[in-house]
């Protein structure tokens, strides 16, 4: 089977450095490797609409955001095709079928739906025993992974680069492509999720100590930031409240500027950056026995972060000079996308029989059995 990739990002603000070590930066690695025939990266600005319908403007100038970063952080258009997801109606198509094969009930017990809906603030009603009714939840995104497993299907994806809180949302990609498999017959591809190889990656804290980065918490460290916004912003970081004096020892565990170490810090940083330690690990020992303050920690972050940025600074500088060249990828790429939605959308079209116009045998069967029976 040819290994598929599909992926991407909501169009809502800036990436920042979740988005990076959660999957941007396992792109790049992936479309370097020559390991997949061909890698899909959305601009999931139809998504994006389903809690943004007021705002589309929003949304729109967010477009050349997502785009910036993208080939800012390396993802070259001659290597993975990067498109925006309105601009390929096949996937609207393919939504509206699967709609069929999935429950309400089944939506609701989604765990990344119930997540998101209370991260942005829908409100819940309960009526009549044990009967929810959902109040001010669009439509479209309470169906949204109905929409992502057509945005997956339709490029045949094999492996879906993602964070475990997408976990739920793959599975259930699954659950539709086994259903419509079993009633239509062998169509579809069923996906993997490919998590990130690094614990500290799976899902990145905010600076404040929260669970997960967010643009809503305002606690990002975004990739287009400059050095001085990333220094103020690791200054402020948090770490272990107990440690109040640099003598006291100190918690490396759920200490936000370890994790962040953990998650950038490469062989050969400690020698460049912090020369008396051998390793991050003597370093964590360090504080955890005491003598060693938050300060210099977070200076090392600081440098190791700024050493990650800078090249994708730079190429952000060289791509802001050529708008209208990134917006030429953006549509070349959306047409060749939808020209491989489209072929999907053939075979789902056949599978489930409604391929009229393009079956002439049945036409011609029908053309016969009429004819015969005019002539009787």
């Amino acid at each position: 089977m040819k290994k598929i990739i599909l992926t991407g990002d909501r169009p809502t603000g800036r990436l920042h450095l979740g988005h990076y070590v959660g999957s941007l930066r396992r792109r790049v690695e992936l479309q370097n490797s020559g390991e997949f025939e061909r890698i899909f990266i959305m601009i999931a600005d139809a998504q994006a609409l389903t809690d943004n319908a007021d705002n589309p403007e929003k949304v729109r100038q967010n477009i050349i955001e997502v785009a910036l970063d993208y080939l800012s952080c390396g993802l070259d258009p001659e290597k993975s095709t990067l498109f925006i997801q309105s601009q390929v109606p096949e996937l609207c198509e393919l939504a509206f079928y699967y709609m069929n094969l999935v429950t309400v009930q089944r939506l609701q017990r989604n765990p990344t739906v119930k997540a998101e809906i209370q991260m942005r603030g829908f409100s819940e009603q309960t009526v009549e025993g044990d009967t929810t009714q959902r109040q001010g939840i669009p439509v479209g995104f309470f169906t949204y992974p109905i929409s992502q497993a057509s945005d997956i299907t339709a490029f045949k994806a094999t492996t879906v680069p993602a964070g475990e809180d997408q976990e739920p949302m793959i599975e259930q990609t699954r659950e539709i492509v086994h259903k419509f498999n079993s009633v239509y017959g062998p169509t579809l591809v069923e996906p993997e999720i490919l998590l990130p190889d690094n614990a500290a990656c799976m899902r990145l804290p905010g600076t404040d100590g929260k669970a997960k980065m967010s643009k809503s918490l305002g606690n990002c460290i975004y990739l287009s930031d400059t050095a001085e916004e990333v220094k103020k912003k690791v200054m402020g970081m948090y770490t272990d409240p107990d440690h109040l004096r640099v003598e006291d020892p100190g918690k490396v565990e759920g200490n936000t500027v370890f994790t962040y170490l953990d998650a950038f810090c490469r062989p050969g940083d400690l020698a460049e950056f912090l020369p008396e330690y051998a390793s991050l690990d003597e370093l964590k020992a360090h504080y955890r026995r005491g003598g060693l303050g938050d300060v210099k920690v977070k200076r090392l972050l600081i440098a190791v972060l700024n050493r990650t940025l800078d090249p994708i600074r730079e190429r952000r500088r060289y791509f802001e000079s050529r708008i209208d060249e990134v917006y030429k990828v953006l549509e070349a790429g959306s047409a060749a996308a939808r020209a491989t939605a489209a072929a999907t959308l053939d075979e789902v079209r056949s599978a489930m029989r409604i391929n009229y116009f393009a079956d002439r045998e049945l036409i011609e069967e029908q053309a016969r059995a009429y004819a015969a029976k005019h002539e009787r």
